[in-house]
């Protein structure tokens, strides 16, 4: 399953430009909105799962950040990112990697996750996603994590989705999480679509 899902994604970054894909933002501003508003420290260790192409690895470096990691299960998607960087990308730990099957070496403050949560429709998906991102938090550490709304799309690149509210969001890692912020955001995609987003953010216990 992983190699289809692999093969998947790298052909959408193959087939399209980046600044193209329905998930673009020129700015990642409810990331780093969220970002401002725990006033991490840049010295932080911050991973983007999923984090693909997306510039929020830029305006981090941007913003002084000096611990960061961009996890894909799409080489070509990191290979955008990095060429985008130039020099800068040697300050970032790349990954390829699908997180379902991941296990993390360490320990991070900060795990984002913009639209990779919603991709897992099974339970035994979403249970590897957990043990993932468990064995990578530690107390204390925070997750910013989105997905569709329930009225955002049931299909995402051709894939099926599973759509949360933000008590539906935040029961799924109720084990070790704790819910401490939510807002919706209506994303407008580059064709001018809109779709409703749900994010959380959520505190290790």
């Amino acid at each position: 399953m992983t190699d289809a899902k692999r093969e998947h994604w790298n052909e959408v970054y193959r087939t399209k430009a980046a600044d193209s894909v329905s998930w673009y933002q020129p700015t990642p501003e409810p990331s780093l909105r969220a970002l401002d508003e725990l006033q991490l420290p840049a010295t932080a260790a911050l991973i983007d799962v999923g984090g693909g192409a997306s510039s929020l690895v830029d305006r981090l470096i941007e913003r002084g950040w000096s611990d960061l990691s961009v996890l894909d299960i799409a080489a070509p998607a990191l290979e955008v990112a990095k060429a985008r960087l130039r020099g800068e990308a040697a300050r970032v730990d790349w990954v390829v990697a699908d997180v379902t099957i991941w296990r993390p070496a360490r320990h991070y403050d900060v795990w984002h996750d913009r639209a990779v949560f919603h991709f897992l429709t099974e339970p035994e998906q979403r249970l590897a996603y957990r043990n993932a991102l468990e064995a990578g938090t530690a107390p204390g550490s925070v997750v910013i994590i989105a997905t569709f709304a329930p009225d955002g799309p049931e299909r995402c690149s051709g894939l099926p989705v599973q759509r949360y509210d933000a008590a539906a969001l935040a029961a799924e890692f109720s084990s070790a999480f704790v819910l401490e912020r939510e807002w919706r955001e209506e994303h407008t995609t580059p064709a001018g679509g809109r779709q409703s987003f749900q994010w959380c953010v959520l505190r290790r216990r």
